[in-house]
């Protein structure tokens, strides 16, 4: 089966090709990026007329939480437990149809639902995951409320660990059980977080140490580990143990981003997160009031570092902390990442190469002959037209070649 997306504008994941083109797809791969109008002339192939509109990779998102459904929803305290299983698919469904072909689960999401995507029993995009997070007792993961029940967040199960553990032993048998549940990469806490009520987003957690015998053991079996991180204390302990993203990063001064840069580490801001937080306290979820307050003191402060990091020349990949929001708006994060004074191309390339990099990916997050066939097709051109608002203007994706 060979598809044509003919007289496009394509973003090829760095910049804006010349003129129009033709992207054939052939199967499951790009074949060839052509002239407008000399893509294939076999009768036999499907057309696809993209005129007025832009293809451009399909979107990898470095921050999700699959299993989980929005900042506010405490169905999780009385729903059955294995519903978020199910709803995760519904999520899943959503993402690839919002335009997102590949994610990187920052916790929740087990190895059962990374194989089920794989072998079709569900649709999905392209899974990596960290199947729990990594915290401290008393950190931003441990879920152990002081009325002495257990949060249903992130619950302990045969294919998710929990994933709480102290002092450098501990960190390294708790890493090595996680890799043994088929994590990918490793999600640690260095700072408190807006959605834990107990903690402070610029405490740091986990000693440097810990964090150092995290990233090796990682890296002794080939996995990166990423750090929600919030404070500069936290983000600095992170960074100078190795780890390759940064979370969040809501505190960043100069010190935090001359360190990035030394040590090449991504930032993924997920800028859609507070600001989730403060939609569902509006829409009258019962969240703790602690955690509201959290989120309205962070969200200047957040928009100013991530324009500072950008200013720097940090390696900026889109990630959403979708799961704390809705599922399925993640394009949002390429507007809110034009806002902090990216250029289109650069808010796409977040969301593409730069995503595809972070993540170690070679065969997506970008427009190119025998890279994977994931491609989302856009409303307009980009080129020329403000890039924000596109999450409402995904006209078409393919996933492998195929239309979702």
């Amino acid at each position: 089966m060979v598809t044509v997306l003919t007289h496009a504008k394509v973003f090829d994941g760095t910049r804006f090709l010349p003129g129009l083109r033709d992207v054939v797809i052939d199967g499951t791969l790009i074949s060839a990026i052509t002239e407008d109008g000399q893509g294939s002339h076999n009768a036999s192939d499907t057309f696809v007329d993209c005129s007025g509109r832009t293809v451009v990779p399909g979107f990898i998102d470095c921050h999700v939480h699959l299993t989980s459904t929005g900042a506010g929803n405490a169905s999780a305290f009385h729903d059955p437990f294995s519903l978020q299983f199910y709803n995760s698919v519904n999520h899943m469904e959503k993402t690839l149809r919002g335009g997102v072909t590949t994610v990187r689960d920052a916790g929740g999401t087990d190895l059962g639902a990374k194989v089920a995507v794989e072998t079709g029993v569900v649709r999905g995009p392209r899974l990596t995951i960290a199947v729990n997070i990594m915290s401290q007792t008393g950190g931003h993961g441990d879920f152990h409320l002081v009325s002495g029940s257990q949060a249903p967040m992130l619950a302990e199960h045969p294919g998710r660990p929990s994933g709480v553990a102290d002092g450098l032993e501990g960190v390294q048998r708790k890493v090595r059980e996680l890799l043994r549940a088929g994590a990918d990469h490793i999600k640690i806490c260095s700072t408190g977080g807006v959605l834990s009520p107990r903690d402070d987003p610029r405490h740091s957690q986990f000693t440097e140490a810990e964090i150092a015998v995290i990233v090796a053991e990682a890296a002794a079996q080939g996995a990166h580990v990423m750090s929600h991180a919030q404070g500069a204390a936290g983000i600095k302990n992170a960074v100078r143990a190795g780890v390759r993203s940064i979370e969040h990063g809501i505190y960043l001064d100069e010190e935090c981003l001359d360190l990035m840069l030394e040590h090449g580490t991504f930032l993924v801001p997920t800028l859609q997160a507070p600001q989730a937080v403060i939609k569902a306290a509006e829409a009258g979820f019962p969240l703790p009031l602690p955690v509201v307050a959290k989120a309205h003191a962070v969200v200047e402060h957040h928009l100013v570092s991530i324009s500072r990091a950008h200013e720097a020349g940090v390696r900026i990949a889109m990630g959403t902390d979708a799961g704390v929001g809705p599922h399925g708006e993640n394009l949002e994060e390429i507007s809110l990442l034009a806002d902090t004074g990216m250029s289109t191309a650069e808010a796409l390339a977040a969301g593409t190469s730069v995503a595809a990099e972070l993540l170690g990916l070679e065969d997506v997050g970008r427009v190119a002959e025998g890279a994977l066939a994931d491609l989302v097709v856009i409303d307009g051109d980009l080129s020329v037209e403000d890039v924000r608002g596109i999450e409402n203007r995904v006209d078409s994706v393919y996933l492998d070649g195929t239309l979702v």
